[in-house]
């Protein structure tokens, strides 16, 4: 649901970027207490989280697939068309193939000589006079330059009258007026969609060479979580996490493998992350704060490495990152907060981009628009807030969701864009302009 311009390194910022900073909203700031600047100086911003994330994350290697499996992988190498398409001059309609001198006017009669189907090819040429009727995709005959559509004859088998009179060359494909042999029709690099797996059909290519596809793990960590198909006893709620990050990985074309819960013991997460690592990148939930029950950190750290950081940011403040060691070489592991919107939103802001990249895209970041806000967000000075919002693209206006506790998953349901409030502002009101991320968009920056 979110990744957007703001995240990019000060370095790759465009002028775009810095003409919409100074946009300012007129939202209400507050001067920072001392202790919050103290918090502050030992806090990551998004945009410094990020970069650390995304400087540990390499495109996975090239794989060959085929042709159907490759749909949103990333191409690896140039497709060449190995000949022209069309090969060959064909009609774009059923009708006539004539020469367009000879339909200059209404109410002409040409002599029948032939058919010609697509698929097979014509017996003999089209001279001064003579029509031949002519399927969709069927080559032309030498000498015709034009179809006339049969609606506008009377159908004749061995006479037939143009009943209207048609440009010269219409309804005619030319050879190569798609591809031309020796071109290259899709770079590496690109991101592989319905349209572009039909042009590789095209061109015969029946396995292509693609970014590997990320296998990624998902766990939920903690006591108090039950299965969805069991009946929570008292202080167990159901396991919501695993099956929205699951599916938030899924959505970036990556494969997500669960694997449960791991109670709230260093042996039963140090059990479960060995087979996490199997994986290419592991995402956890739940066990990232400094509780006595929390042993994300310390287990991952016996297994590998874990920064784990206070982002200034709510909802999801607290993220580790780090990576486990395998006979494979090392493996990248997230530890998300266990509060459902905050898991999801710190998935968007950092997971989905590293996923991204992993799987060899090059845009990593959703579009973002400037809206008029329509009612009261209040938040912390300090902080970045990501608040759920509706956009109305016609009106250019958003409205939150509604209540926005981290707890409340049915508010990032609700929404269709994130409303981003900058760190020194404490609320922003009606009418205010405010920077909105498009999140049912792709990326496109």
């Amino acid at each position: 649901m979110l990744a957007d311009a703001r995240f990019v390194s000060r370095k790759g910022r465009t002028s775009e970027y810095w003409r919409a900073e100074k946009r300012a909203p007129r939202l209400l700031t507050m001067p920072t207490s001392p202790s919050a600047a103290r918090a502050a100086a030992s806090t990551l911003s998004v945009d410094e989280a990020l970069d650390r994330v995304l400087a540990r994350i390499e495109p996975l290697a090239p794989t060959q697939v085929g042709l159907l499996d490759a749909l949103g992988g990333v191409l690896t190498d140039d497709a060449t068309a190995d000949r022209d398409v069309p090969p060959f001059r064909n009609s774009a309609m059923d009708g006539y193939a004539v020469r367009g001198t000879d339909v200059t006017r209404d109410g002409v009669t040409l002599r029948v000589v032939g058919a010609v189907a697509a698929g097979s090819l014509p017996d003999r040429a089209v001279e001064a006079g003579e029509a031949m009727r002519i399927m969709t995709g069927a080559p032309m005959p030498d000498g015709a330059d034009t179809v006339v559509r049969v609606e506008d004859t009377d159908n004749g088998t061995a006479v037939v009258t143009i009943n209207k009179a048609t440009p010269k060359g219409v309804a005619v494909r030319q050879a190569g007026e798609d591809l031309r042999r020796g071109e290259v029709v899709l770079a590496r690099g690109t991101l592989l969609r319905h349209a572009e797996i039909g042009v590789l059909a095209s061109i015969g290519r029946a396995k292509v060479d693609v970014v590997r596809r990320p296998n990624i793990a998902v766990l939920s960590t903690g006591d108090e979580l039950v299965d969805i198909d069991e009946e929570p006893g008292p202080g167990k709620i159901r396991d919501a996490n695993r099956y929205s990050l699951a599916a938030a990985v899924r959505a970036t074309g990556c494969a997500a493998f669960e694997l449960g819960i791991a109670r709230d013991s260093a042996d039963d997460l140090r059990h479960a992350l060995g087979n996490a690592a199997f994986g290419d990148l592991v995402v956890t939930s739940g066990g990232v704060s400094v509780g006595d029950h929390d042993h994300v950190k310390p287990v991952v750290d016996a297994m590998g490495q874990m920064d784990f950081w206070s982002i200034a940011l709510r909802p999801g403040r607290p993220l580790a990152f780090g990576e486990l060691r395998t006979k494979r070489g090392a493996v990248p592991i997230f530890g998300l907060p266990g509060n459902p919107v905050s898991a999801l939103l710190t998935f968007e802001l950092f997971v989905r981009p590293a996923l991204l990249k992993m799987s060899g895209r090059t845009k990593l970041h959703r579009p973002r628009v400037q809206a008029r806000l329509l009612d009261r967000v209040e938040k912390p000075v300090g902080l970045r807030m990501f608040a759920r919002g509706i956009y109305d693209a016609a009106a250019g206006t958003v409205r939150s969701t509604g209540p926005q506790g981290s707890g409340i998953l049915r508010s990032m349901s609700l929404a269709n864009a994130l409303i981003d409030l900058p760190e020194p502002t404490a609320a922003a009101g009606p009418g205010d302009t405010v920077s909105v991320v498009l999140t049912d968009l792709p990326e496109d920056h």
